[in-house]
């Protein structure tokens, strides 16, 4: 454990001397900016009034003075002197007015704490004469330490005490300000309260004098009730846009804050450039102080108002709309430039086409916000890429030599199309193939569901002959099948006849017929049935024994002997499982007369996926990582979503 002897010392950091200066930012370098938060402060203070002296050249005093609440010398070093002071948890986001505007509201501008710092752009150190209670208090801070980033380097008695405000004096060592430029910016800035002043070298803005001010208009409302509107560009003022919108003014009084959102609607939405760089001023005069609330928060609700607020909505809807024109480039070309690497990836022509589709975007709705817009083109961009091509030739940079031989040598050979074709009849076999293996060793897979859709529509796993899309459902197989199937289940197994004709329900399997029509040769106006397949699919993990195949045998038998089939078919019976079990003959023939009516055969899903790999060409064993990695379910799905009969109910009966 070390301990500190009474001769150590404590040494905390050190500062340089304009380390202040150097994170304020523009503050410290804008003279424009400085002042305009300067004045943000003496508004947060609830002054009516500031009052800038900007010197002819440096070496002269540079004033700023309000008449705020001021503040006590405890204030003054607490708030004043803490860096980063946090207005809005010590004293609210409202403001504070001197006791003979109590009845005045309005939101303060500040938030963190750096505005009162605007004085150091001009010099290190300054003066600040400060008045409240009628007590004034005057300190020199300056930035001339090591060990603090600012100081007060004298507190002295003021030249003068007033009632209340703030004077702020410092000698203009650097960046000397244009007063005709700050005073256009600052009008621009704090035009939207009449009941806040600024003058500059003693010269105060008027609203039709603003270099801002785009047009002026009179409204007519009602009979007897006009309104003045001015429309202004305050681009010029500082990045704030605390109170752009629509300010109502009457008697030159603020009625509420400005907003864009009037009589109940939203004009235009706040986030888009229009609403922030816009403003607008309805002026109306002393008749419509009846129309207000006692506390000049808002309007009452009435007729007046009403009218009010559908001219004043559609006036702005005009005016928005015709200096949108001028600013569909300004708009569209900030989307672009958010977007722009993916541009960079386009052809020119697919540069071109974005662009034109930002523009045109921006042309139909003007108040579009910049980051809808930005959405827009980007959607628009990813199109444009996969319409070029580019996603294609990000895949071919990525082939390796062995690729890129075998694409030259198919594409010499092939159309796409063919391709495509002959490529997606492949990939649908090896997804049946790869979906089979997954599912059939389940106990809980559901054959009628999942099973049976795979095998019935891939029916040449059980030979080339039955790689053919003329077996179907015959009528009178149907009513055969009916007829047997009858005698060992009951009639809910053919519940689903009308969409499935070729699938009955049994108790443990689920059973497929079909069978290929042909002309008959002996009489050619009549179709007989030619060949009939019979699959029944044991359920999951199922094992095929002596009682199965016999009862398989019944099946052909009995279809043979029904009296009620077109013909005399040639019957393929397969019975599928999991396993076979031992002692079980996997394979039986039925004839007659020497002839062979009826063959039936005992397979496992294992035997029906070899022998269709091999008939692939075992290209499953070449291409492991394309169905390996997929899961039954969604091999079932790939394959589902190419299936051409109707869909399987979703309710049967065992």
């Amino acid at each position: 454990m070390v301990s500190r002897t009474s001769n150590q010392k404590e040494f905390g950091s050190l500062f340089e001397e304009d380390y202040l200066i150097r994170t304020l930012g523009r503050i410290a370098h804008d003279p424009e900016v400085a002042l305009t938060e300067l004045v943000a402060n003496a508004w947060d203070a609830g002054a009516s009034f500031v009052n800038i002296t900007i010197p002819g050249a440096k070496g002269l005093p540079l004033v700023v003075e309000d008449d705020g609440h001021g503040m006590s010398s405890t204030q003054f070093k607490a708030r004043w002197m803490k860096l980063s002071y946090d207005r809005a948890k010590h004293q609210g986001q409202s403001v504070e007015f001197p006791a003979e505007r109590k009845d005045w509201k309005r939101k303060a501008y500040g938030r963190f704490g750096v505005g009162r710092h605007g004085m150091l752009c001009f010099a290190d150190r300054y003066t600040v004469d400060t008045c409240r209670d009628d007590k004034g208090y005057r300190f020199v801070v300056s930035t001339h330490s090591s060990r603090t980033p600012f100081k007060i380097e004298a507190e002295l008695n003021p030249d003068k005490i007033v009632k209340h405000g703030t004077k702020l004096s410092v000698v203009v060592d650097r960046h000397l300000p244009d007063a005709s430029k700050v005073g256009a910016i600052l009008a621009a800035r704090f035009i939207h309260d009449p009941r806040f002043s600024v003058r500059v070298n003693g010269h105060s803005i008027a609203l039709a004098e603003l270099p801002g001010l785009i047009e002026q208009e009179t409204l007519y409302i009602s009979p007897g009730l006009t309104v003045e509107a001015f429309v202004l560009d305050s681009s010029k003022s500082a990045p704030s846009t605390l109170y752009q919108g629509v300010a109502f003014w009457i008697n030159r009084r603020l009625v509420g804050l400005p907003s864009w959102f009037v009589g109940g609607a939203t004009l235009i939405d706040r986030r888009s450039r229009l609403a922030k760089r816009y403003a607008i001023v309805v002026q109306g005069g002393d008749e419509w102080i009846k129309e207000l609330e006692p506390d000049w928060s808002r309007f009452r609700q009435s007729a007046e108002s009403g009218a009010l607020f559908e001219g004043v909505a559609k006036y702005t809807d005009d005016v928005l709309s015709r200096i949108s024109e001028s600013f569909v480039e300004e708009n569209s070309e900030d989307a672009l430039m958010r977007n722009r690497e993916q541009l960079r990836e386009l052809t020119p022509l697919g540069r071109i086409e974005v662009a034109s589709f930002a523009q045109e975007v921006v042309s139909r709705n003007p108040t579009i916000n910049t980051e809808s817009l930005s959405v827009a083109v980007q959607a628009v961009i990813n199109l444009e890429r996969s319409r070029s091509g580019v996603s294609l030739l990000n895949r071919l940079t990525k082939l390796d030599d062995t690729d890129i031989e075998g694409l030259d040598r198919l594409l010499s050979q092939w159309s796409i199309r063919d391709a495509l074709t002959v490529l997606d009849e492949i990939d649908k076999r090896l997804a049946v193939i790869a979906a089979i293996e997954k599912l059939c060793g389940e106990s809980t897979t559901d054959e009628l569901h999942t099973l049976h859709p795979l095998v019935t529509q891939a029916r040449w796993l059980f030979g080339p002959e039955f790689d053919s899309h003329e077996y179907a459902s015959n009528v009178s197989l149907r009513t055969a099948a009916q007829k047997i199937f009858n005698k060992r289940v009951s009639g809910d197994a053919f519940r689903n006849s009308a969409q499935r004709p070729d699938i009955i329900v049994l108790s443990d399997a689920t059973c497929s017929i079909v069978a290929t029509e042909e002309v008959d040769s002996h009489d050619q106006s009549l179709i007989r049935i030619q060949n009939a397949l019979i699959i029944e699919l044991k359920k999951g993990a199922s094992a095929i024994g002596r009682e199965e195949m016999t009862q398989a045998d019944g099946y052909a038998q009995d279809f043979l002997n029904s009296g009620a089939l077109d013909g005399t078919p040639m019957f393929r019976v397969f019975v599928v499982g999991h396993e076979i079990a031992a002692r079980t003959s996997r394979e039986k023939e039925i004839k007659e007369e020497g002839v062979t009516r009826a063959r039936i055969l005992a397979t496992t899903y294992g035997q029906l996926t070899r022998h269709a790999n091999a008939r692939l060409f075992k290209l499953r064993e070449k291409l492991p990582t394309r169905y390996e990695t997929a899961t039954g379910a969604s091999l079932v799905a790939r394959v589902m979503n190419r299936e051409s009969q109707s869909s399987i109910p979703e309710t049967s009966t065992s």
